[in-house]
């Protein structure tokens, strides 16, 4: 599955809910099904700066294809977590960088979060795309 149908059935999954509570629930729930984070990788290095909650981002790149794994603190932080890893998981540093995050605002979640749960959010992204530019730059080289 490539990252645009997995786009697809993010909204899919989300949009069949009216209400916001219902996506908040569904969201928490798809915190709860994250494969459990490595505890090696519970480091410094691999937590987001600028999260309220504490969040951890390990990436692996193989094969040409970047591989998040996270983790946060909050039920609803680590749903958004899950959200962006099941999205930006296996896929490659271009399709990372060229698929903005719109699907967050098509399903209602930006709307709904406070002012800093969205910078959280936006530091996320960030560090999802900063991995995808050093991923992108190390496969350049090796050829």
């Amino acid at each position: 599955m490539n990252i645009s149908e997995r786009t697809t059935q993010i909204k899919n999954r989300f949009l069949q809910f009216k209400d916001w509570e219902d996506r908040y629930k569904e969201l928490i729930q798809l915190g709860k099904s994250l494969a459990p984070y490595p505890e090696d990788k519970r480091d410094e290095k691999f937590k987001v700066k600028g999260c309220q909650s504490q969040v951890w981002l390990y990436p692996e790149f193989k094969e040409g294809r970047v591989y998040f794994h996270g983790d946060s603190d909050a039920l609803l932080v680590k749903g958004i977590v899950g959200l962006l890893t099941s999205v930006y998981s296996d896929a490659t540093p271009d399709e990372i960088l060229s698929t903005k995050p719109e699907f967050l605002k098509e399903v209602g979640i930006t709307e709904h979060l406070s002012m800093n749960r969205s910078n959280g959010l936006a530091a996320m992204m960030k560090q999802i795309q900063m991995y995808a530019v050093v991923f992108k730059s190390m496969s350049a080289q090796k050829v």
